[in-house]
């Protein structure tokens, strides 16, 4: 599903944010990316969207070859991974069906699909009757839940979680990661990153430790320390 081979991403002024990073996750994975701040996380994750560009090595995502990726075919790729962010990113003006309905009407999905789509990925996430709301009428947990509605509403293959739970209190953050875990359950690969000690440890899932822009660990049932 993801493969990456000897990745290097170099910046002219801000020097070398990954050093021949090697990895490999397969389909439907729930897998766990730590690290201090700085250490090229996010460096890593914009590669896989096609934000950035390696430097030097190979990315792989489901069977499309970056290094030979048009530019023209890079939105069709960025339809199969799905992205939440920190700052959940939603619109202020729209109630929660309309920021759901707004990311697929932008992908060309007609009417009835979107009509027919939108209960679904509602109801996966926890969110059935809260339709007609504001995102300032949710709580924080609420509305990170929506931004990963609106993130899985065109069936994305990888789903990746960047720092989901950073702004969330324990309760609100635990709810959204059993909705990452359901998420997974149906299929979806999953790539989280997080500092959260607490949920790293608990979930005890495959954990990627990044450190100086280098994979120092890869265990199964890893911890964060």
């Amino acid at each position: 599903m993801i493969l990456l081979d000897r990745v290097t991403k170099n910046y002219n002024k801000r020097g070398t944010a990954l050093k021949s990073i090697s990895l490999h996750v397969e389909p439907k994975e729930f897998v766990i990316i730590v690290g201090p701040s700085g250490a090229g996380k996010s460096t890593l994750l914009k590669l896989l969207t096609r934000e950035e560009k390696p430097t030097s090595g190979k990315i792989i995502v489901g069977g499309i070859d970056y290094e030979t990726l048009k530019d023209r075919k890079i939105p069709l790729l960025r339809r199969k991974i799905g992205v939440v962010f920190q700052d959940f990113k939603l619109l202020a003006n729209k109630n929660v069906y309309e920021n759901v309905s707004f990311a697929l009407e932008v992908v060309g999905m007609g009417n009835k699909e979107i009509a027919r789509t939108i209960p679904k990925v509602l109801d996966i996430v926890g969110l059935t009757g809260k339709e007609l709301s504001y995102p300032s009428e949710l709580s924080g947990g609420e509305r990170q839940r929506v931004a990963i509605a609106r993130a899985i509403a065109r069936q994305p293959k990888i789903l990746i979680a960047d720092e989901p739970t950073g702004n969330l209190d324990a309760d609100h953050a635990w709810d959204v990661i059993r909705v990452l875990e359901k998420i997974n359950k149906y299929g979806t690969t999953v790539i989280l990153t997080t500092h959260n000690q607490e949920i790293v440890n608990k979930l005890k899932r495959r954990v990627i430790t990044i450190r100086d822009g280098q994979v120092v660990s890869d265990k199964a049932g890893g911890k964060y320390k």
